[in-house]
């Protein structure tokens, strides 16, 4: 039968295929209800894949295969894994253990989608790859995460991948976001007549073919079964029809009656290939024989048109598969699962053996329960948290002690929040709170429910369930009391100031009871010593506990690795421990290295908050094009701690159109209003922006409300855009406290950055030769520090009070080094303001000279700035998570469009800041 419609959709996927023969990868979503045609359209893509020299790899989901950790992924590389040899060793090692194939440490979810990225492109080397992956909305967790971050990275590896995905769901499909999609209606009126008459089974007179056409709406499956299915007295001119809610329920419902007019043997049959989700037809014939079926029953159900079996066991369409498993009576699944079980070997596939003996279970089972805990140890050992999860939870409800159940409901919540399902990890804290619990478990239980309420909400009542988890934890764990003590005083930061609840005085007043360490301390003790320290006997007080803190972070190797869960847990804490005592080689050190750890561990999902400690340390060291190239190198995320960095980054360009795009993305991905440091650091940006602009009335409102928060006062960032905000828009007085906060910190800190930017604020708060005293030091002390960016603000400040005294030479000449810096570090704003003033005294401002490397995205900047320091073009793919060829694509690229055509060219080319 021919391919009805669908005209647009397949010119879709045959451009998909056409760009990737040509060598421009792609990736596309097919969406729409059950039944509507995706499969007949990805069947589509295999023919016209195949006909032209592609090679397929495919794989389909399965709803009870969603507790599997990467069998889906699995099921479409397994033809592929001749090639893993390729990979480099942390990558092979990564897809290995993922699979179950060797043992090693928990690879990163990212780590694997690397690999598996660069194993398609390995095979696509030899020829086009098409990658179709069917009913993607059963995906297991961890499958659907590297596929879609696969289809994100393509670029130019001869590669497409091709998703089909039901709609409705109840699964959380969020991870799709971003990638084409092509949403599939029904079938035009013409093409439902023409498919009907080519494929009736049953004569219908135009009054019946009218019903089907209306009821059917359109989606082909359901025009084909309610014409094939429909009773007999609708057929003879009736008008009744099941009335159930929405298409693929009629449709399943037509599968459920046919399959339950069969003989009892057959149904049999069906329910145990339905609950098998490998399709091994040898399986399925020990699991009959384990149930005393033969083979002869397997052919009213393929006469029917239910199911299909040759190499494999197929169902002719997964609507088939949820009909007979729903019409299941539960002792006929429970007889169906153990009989899988028993033909399962425990050797080749431990896991799917005790998730059907588990299954099969009417109860509880300690054996069983136990094979469960065995499972969640290997699925996590693979990397797969929420497969772990659901191993766990099972085991608990099976678990016949009441002690041990409440131990496994524990760890089965623990697993749960680590996979981010927090609503399911409350609610096995319930089962785990029956007990008994001993009081480890139970200061255990009250930290990760702290931990949940803190996640969800982000308010000062989750900060409190920290710290009275950090109280029971003392006498029983003391190393992870203190940690738990440090996560509530972060917590504060985070959030700000409370509008009920603890403050971040008191909560490092109450943190001072942390238990004393008995061991060497650790980077994390240190911190927390220092903080409290800092929140309780002042900035001076604390200054040299956070100094300890920083350098034991600097200089440990092991002090913030990551680890999978939490990766580089508390970087992001030590960053702004850095800004708070102006201690610029830190801040640099600490944010590089928590970019290169992350990297080198592929923990994509950590690499944002990373790259924004990064972000802000490159644009206040003047680098504002290599903080471009990062983001770009990483926005395909999407993830909030990169917004926040294109915020700051946007706002120091002077680009408002930019910064409110970014500051409305912060919006939309937001769970709900923003808090503490989140809202700070956007209103910081904004009177950034506002600086630049010269709008100095929106910059001191915007400064204000950052200066007010706690939490952003401790890294002392609001300070100096508040202060000259106040001064330019004639409200210094109110910026007194401010100023003599910063004067104070800065000669507590002793360091050129506090110092310049203390007498920056302290002559743009002044008049006479104190002012320019004032300036010049400034200007001395920043200059001999990292912080290039103030350093250049503070040539405009001091260029436009010397114009403003009549002394318009001594002026051009801080306005023409201002310009000068500002224009070519990007600075936007602040170099037009600069210009600005330049003209008042009389002289044209340069304009800045076209440069080889202007054609170049941030992007393609990024990757010869990474080449140019002699960087394999594979150590340039791990580093920016993508393929080799994808590199090579970029090269040529950056080639034409900056006249080169080598790589020691690029080295010698000078590349910007």
């Amino acid at each position: 039968m021919d391919f009805l419609g669908r005209r647009a959709e397949r010119a879709t996927v045959d451009n998909l295929l056409s760009r990737a023969r040509a060598g421009l990868s792609g990736a596309i979503v097919v969406r729409g209800e059950a039944g509507i045609g995706k499969t007949v359209l990805l069947e589509h893509a295999r023919g016209a894949a195949e006909s032209s020299g592609f090679r397929v790899v495919s794989s389909v989901g399965v709803e009870s295969e969603t507790q599997f950790a990467f069998a889906g992924l699995h099921q479409l590389c397994a033809p592929l894994l001749d090639h893993v040899g390729a990979l480099p060793e942390p990558q092979r090692t990564a897809l290995g253990v993922a699979f179950g194939q060797q043992s090693g440490t928990v690879p990163d979810r990212f780590l694997i989608g690397l690999a598996t990225l660069n194993l398609l492109a390995e095979v696509a080397e030899e020829g086009p790859l098409l990658c179709l992956v069917d009913d993607a909305q059963w995906l297991d967790e961890a499958s659907a995460q590297v596929l879609t971050f696969v289809a994100r990275r393509v670029a130019a590896e001869r590669m497409a991948l091709v998703f089909a995905l039901r709609d409705p769901t109840d699964r959380d499909m969020g991870m799709f976001e971003g990638i084409p999609v092509v949403c599939l209606g029904g079938l035009d009126e013409n093409d439902a007549r023409a498919l009907l008459a080519a494929a009736a089974h049953t004569p219908l007179d135009n009054g019946m073919r009218d019903r089907v056409i209306a009821e059917a709406c359109g989606n082909p499956l359901a025009l084909l079964e309610l014409a094939r299915s429909a009773p007999a007295a609708w057929l003879g001119g009736g008008f009744e029809l099941p009335e159930l809610p929405g298409t693929t329920h009629r449709i399943e419902d037509t599968f459920r009656r046919r399959s339950g007019s069969l003989p009892v043997p057959t149904q049999t049959l069906l329910l145990v290939a339905a609950l098998d989700s490998t399709g091994e037809v040898d399986l399925l014939w020990r699991a009959a024989a384990h149930l005393g079926i033969a083979y002869e029953p397997a052919a009213p159900a393929e006469a029917a048109g239910l199911l299909e079996i040759d190499t494999r066991v197929r169902f002719r369409h997964p609507l088939v598969r949820s009909a007979v498993l729903r019409a299941a009576a539960p002792l006929e699944r429970r007889r169906a699962h153990d009989a899988l079980a028993a033909a399962t070997d425990p050797d080749v596939d431990p896991d799917r053996r005790a998730w059907h003996r588990a299954q099969a279970v009417l109860g509880t089972d300690e054996d069983a329960a136990a094979g469960l805990v065995r499972s969640a140890d290997r699925a996590r050992a693979r990397g797969g948290l929420a497969a772990a999860a659901a191993f766990m939870e099972h085991a608990a409800r099976l678990t016949p002690d009441p002690a041990a159940r409440a131990g496994r409901a524990l760890e089965a919540a623990h697993a749960k929040q680590e996979a981010g399902a927090s609503e399911d990890a409350l609610e096995l804290l319930k089962i785990a709170a029956a007990g008994p619990l001993d009081p480890l478990q139970q200061a255990r239980l009250e930290l990760l429910r702290a931990r949940i309420a803190f996640h969800l909400v982000r308010d000062s009542i989750g900060g409190g369930m920290l710290l009275h988890a950090a109280r029971s934890l003392a006498p029983r764990d003391a190393a992870l009391s203190r940690e738990t003590y440090l996560h509530a005083l972060e917590a504060a930061i985070v959030t700000g100031n409370f509008v009920r609840g603890r403050s971040i005085p008191e909560v490092a007043e109450a943190a001072r009871a942390a238990p004393t360490p008995t061991w060497p301390q650790r980077p994390v003790d240190l911190l927390l010593d220092g903080l409290v320290e800092t929140f309780t006997q002042g900035y001076a007080a604390g200054l040299p506990g956070r100094r300890r803190a920083l350098e034991a972070f600097v200089h440990e190797p092991d002090a913030d690795t990551v680890d999978g869960a939490n990766g580089c847990r508390w970087g992001w804490l030590a960053i702004r421990t850095a800004m708070s005592v102006f201690d610029d080689e830190s801040l640099r050190s600490l944010a590089i290295r928590n970019v290169r750890v992350t990297r080198e561990a592929g923990a994509l999902a950590t690499l944002p908050a990373a790259l924004l400690g990064q972000s802000i340390m490159l644009v206040l060291s003047g680098e504002i094009a290599r903080a471009a190239e990062q983001n770009a190198s990483a926005a395909a995320t999407g993830a909030v701690p990169l917004l926040h960095a294109q915020l700051v980054l946007s706002a120091w360009r002077g680009h408002p159109t930019e910064t409110a795009e970014a500051h409305a993305a912060i919006v939309r991905k937001a769970a709900g209003p923003a808090h503490g440091t989140e809202e700070s650091l956007t209103q910081y940006a904004m009177s950034v922006l506002h600086n630049g602009l010269g709008d100095y009335p929106a910059a001191y409102a915007a400064g204000k409300r950052a200066y007010d928060s706690e939490a952003w006062r401790f890294n002392n960032m609001a300070h100096s855009e508040f202060i000259e905000a106040a001064c330019r828009s004639g409200r210094q007085d109110s910026a007194a406290e401010a100023l003599e906060q910063l004067s104070t910190r800065a000669l507590a800190s002793g360091t050129p950055w506090g110092l310049g930017l203390a007498a920056r604020a302290r002559a743009l708060s002044s008049a006479g030769p104190k002012a320019e005293e004032s300036y010049r030091e400034a200007i001395e002390q920043l200059g001999r520090c990292r912080m290039a960016a103030h350093l250049a603000r503070t040539h405009l400040v001091y260029g436009e009070w010397l114009r403003r005294e009549g002394r318009r030479q001594d002026a051009r000449e801080q306005l023409r080094t201002a310009h000068g810096m500002l224009l070519d570090m990007g600075a936007d704003a602040f170099a037009l303001r600069a210009g600005r003033e330049l003209r008042a005294t009389g002289e044209h401002p340069r304009k800045r000279s076209a440069q080889p490397t202007d054609s170049l995205t941030a992007h393609e900047l990024h990757i010869a700035r990474l080449v140019a320091t002699g960087a394999t073009s594979r150590e340039v793919a791990t580093e920016l998570f993508l393929s080799p060829r994808t590199i090579d694509a970029h090269l040529r690229s950056i080639f034409r469009k900056v006249g080169i055509t080598s790589r020691r060219q690029l080295r010698e080319l000078p590349l910007p800041r």
